[in-house]
């Protein structure tokens, strides 16, 4: 286990006097990202500025980090990875750590109901929400959200949770914190307030009113590359360490994270730490989301299907390479809205950021849950072409590869296991449906994923058939060389 006084002196921990933290965030979801990304930003505060904004994690599905973390003083690894260095930074900010099975709910309840919290946020991923992607409206027919309306006192949902707390706040007479997601969603602050207003206008209309008129819920654009842990890194780490840190984590050394300043009870100063404060964040989260995570995703399911294991290894492909910043540049930047951004300068850098040989970022762990993403990272860019009349043939591959992809089987025949929440929808129109039109018009129908005019649109559609053809008559390498060559 991770003891800060016996680590070599090259590893940087923190010198801060951590007893005078206060417990003033509570964030849920504590995983690879959040510890890569808001955390540090947090521990450099503290550590460079002297804040005393400390953070209770808590995890309300795995118990094993939790578990490891109290064990190590509530410390852990950051390690930095690029192509010729490795810098290791031992981060301190956490002052409490939950699991939601084996602590209870009522601990959870409990600790965000602390005067001293200020800000809840979380990382959850995009199913996390218990809504419909397309519509952004809370999936009531979700068996969480029912449980929740059932029993709003022992909730199990994200949304159901935090609807607890600010009523257990306000019964308290306790000031209301601000809700703040750090997931990848466009207008996430507004995708959170929706969803958890909506489930209280079912519990209580007054309680609906008065979270519309008192909590807040700045939305933000979060940015670094942190890939899954793998035994490889571990072992690299432990050697560099002298020890075994199992809650660890490695990225890439750029970090972005843009905040909307709209917090109720107050805020770090986190942009004295790297954070950027704007009045004005959607610009930046689509930017970040059709950009980045919308190549991405190309990347992953092109690129799997291609029998590339990791981003980088598609990177050392020149067509996959100039298939991604032709997908940035020619397709997704015309659909933003970014004054005084260098757009052609943003996808170089992410080319030079998806080449760093040293971040293993597999293309299957990219490829899960693509039926929450695909409707912002590319299906929002399609509908602006199809409204202008513009080409968007990569954005249609991508489709077609996403549902070559939950088809099951790899170009080899090989199984693909398929991480999605809808998996078992995706498997029963898979094995319904013939190869071709018949699988394409299936999945296309998912209308929580397409909404209701995708499917109809005839020139959406037919490309869409006419790429899936390709990867079915010569597989995805072959097709990506001939669209790059054309586009």
């Amino acid at each position: 286990m991770l003891c800060c006084d016996t680590l070599p002196p090259d590893v940087q921990r923190p010198l801060y006097n951590r007893q005078l933290l206060r417990t003033r965030m509570v964030h849920i979801g504590f995983g690879a990202f959040h510890r890569a990304h808001q955390a540090v930003c947090s521990d450099r505060l503290a550590a460079e500025q002297g804040s005393d904004w400390g953070y209770c994690e808590i995890n309300l599905n795995s118990g094993e980090l939790i578990a490891a973390l109290r064990q190590q003083g509530l410390c852990y690894t950051v390690a930095e990875m690029a192509d010729d260095r490795l810098n290791l930074r031992v981060t301190g900010v956490v002052t409490a750590a939950l699991h939601g099975q084996s602590d209870g709910i009522e601990a959870v309840l409990e600790a965000l109901s602390q005067p001293d919290v200020a800000i809840v946020s979380m990382t959850v991923t995009e199913k996390g929400y218990c809504h419909h992607p397309a519509s952004g409206e809370l999936n009531l027919e979700h068996p969480g959200i029912g449980h929740d309306l059932a029993h709003p006192d022992t909730p199990q949902t994200l949304p159901g949770i935090i609807l607890a707390a600010i009523r257990r706040r306000r019964d308290r007479g306790l000031a209301p914190f601000s809700v703040m997601s750090c997931d990848n969603m466009p207008e996430n602050g507004r995708v959170t307030r929706r969803v958890i207003v909506e489930l209280a206008s079912q519990q209580s209309p007054e309680l609906a009113d008065w979270i519309g008129q008192q909590v807040t819920f700045p939305s933000t654009m979060v940015d670094r590359i942190v890939p899954a842990m793998t035994g490889e890194t571990h072992r690299a780490l432990s050697e560099k360490l002298g020890c075994e840190d199992p809650v660890a984590v490695a990225c890439e050394p750029f970090f972005q994270w843009v905040i909307e300043d709209n917090f109720v009870s107050g805020r770090p100063q986190w942009e004295l730490a790297g954070a950027e404060l704007v009045a004005d964040v959607l610009p930046f989260e689509e930017m970040k989301l059709r950009m980045l995570n919308g190549s991405h995703s190309f990347l992953a399911y092109l690129g799997n299907l291609a029998g590339y294991q990791h981003i980088s290894d598609c990177m050392a492909d020149a067509h996959f390479r100039t298939a991604a910043r032709q997908l940035m540049l020619d397709q997704q930047a015309p659909t933003l809205r970014t004054p005084g951004v260098d757009l052609t300068a943003y996808a170089d850098s992410l080319i030079a950021r998806y080449s760093n040989r040293a971040i293993k970022h597999r293309t299957a762990q990219i490829a899960n849950d693509g039926s929450q993403k695909l409707p912002q990272r590319w299906l929002d860019s399609i509908r602006w072409h199809l409204a202008h009349g513009s080409r968007f043939d990569l954005l249609a591959l991508g489709v077609a590869g996403w549902i070559r992809y939950v088809g099951g089987r790899d170009e080899q025949g090989q199984p693909v296991t398929i991480n999605d929440p809808l998996s078992a929808e995706l498997a029963k129109r898979v094995a319904e449906t013939a190869e071709g039109e018949p699988r394409v018009a299936a999945l296309l129908g998912l209308k929580h994923v397409f909404g209701d005019d995708l499917a109809g649109n005839a020139t959406f559609v037919e490309q869409v058939n006419h790429y899936y053809r390709l990867l079915l008559s010569q597989g995805a390498k072959q097709t990506v060389y001939q669209l790059v060559a054309r586009v």
